[in-house]
């Protein structure tokens, strides 16, 4: 076990020979892995018999993820971040073998990629597991844990918005009407132009069924935009539902809280370490 310090502020680094990535069907399983050994093991040993190096790799490994690097040049060849990997194992009884499966971020392939070491396979697992430990201590810490708090949070300040412009728009629509209600020239509908009543000899108005009053009462019955259902999927405020996928920009822009979106279905899936035999034919003599 290293000491956090050495994982969190800076990388332990170990050597290897690597042989190789390969797809698999699912982010978990021993029998992916050793179908996955199995099948680089066999490749590697065809490009040896053709005279083909298996080249050495620098592992870097930190809670920022594992780093391949060439161990010469120090050109990073592949970057895998702890949260996107989901299982790691190492051979109990070749002691050399060890492999992990990452998610790729782009096509959401799982990738597992094989390592041979010096007699090192288990403590580079428990290494890397270690790393993981840290990494989503660090991530709970940094407010991660409060990420769907501040998703509901700027979901209801997006309704807040929704709101506000639906109540402008309705103060506009009132103004509209009362402005019209107070041309002599319109009538309340707005279609008929109002006439002046006639009067009787006393100069009163004669009496009516329908008096400007009870016309005046008939303009409460505009329907208010809100309250109609719509064709998309909205609430009763006019705001779509709350998505725990979907970010309110007034929390964080779409390319931050997509990553922490991810990161946090990463680490909560978690990271099984394991140790297996993964096979005990020929194939599997020195590469």
């Amino acid at each position: 076990m290293h000491t956090p310090e050495a994982l969190v502020r800076s990388h332990v680094v170990y050597n290897a020979k690597f042989l190789g990535i390969t797809d698999v069907d699912q982010p978990k399983g021993t029998d992916m892995v050793r179908v996955a050994v199995r099948k680089l093991k066999f490749q590697r040993h065809i490009k040896k018999s053709e005279g083909q190096k298996t080249p050495k790799v620098e592992l870097q490994i930190s809670i920022y993820g594992v780093k391949i690097l060439d161990p010469k040049t120090k050109e990073m060849q592949h970057n895998c971040q702890l949260h996107r990997m989901s299982f790691c194992a190492d051979d109990k009884t070749d002691k050399r073998i060890f492999t992990f499966i990452c998610t790729e971020p782009e096509t959401k392939k799982h990738l597992c990629y094989v390592f041979d070491s010096e007699k090192c396979a288990e403590e580079i697992t428990l290494a890397i597991g270690q790393a993981f430990d840290l990494a989503y201590k660090k991530f709970l810490e940094s407010g991660g844990k409060d990420v769907e708090t501040r998703k509901q949070i700027g979901n209801l300040q997006k309704r807040i918005q929704d709101l506000e412009m639906e109540n402008s728009k309705l103060k506009k629509k009132l103004k509209e009407l009362e402005d019209q209600l107070m041309d002599p020239r319109c009538s309340p509908a707005g279609s008929i132009q109002a006439r002046a009543p006639s009067t009787d000899i006393f100069d009163m108005v004669p009496f009516t069924p329908e008096s400007p009053i009870t016309r005046r009462l008939n303009c409460n019955g505009i329907s208010s935009p809100y309250l109609l259902p719509k064709d998309r999927d909205i609430d009763l405020f006019g705001a779509e539902p709350f998505d725990p996928f979907i970010c309110g920009p007034t929390v964080f822009t779409p390319d931050i809280q997509s990553k922490l979106d991810e990161m946090q279905e990463g680490f909560q899936m978690g990271l099984t370490l394991e140790g297996t035999v993964f096979s005990l034919d020929q194939v599997d003599s020195r590469c």
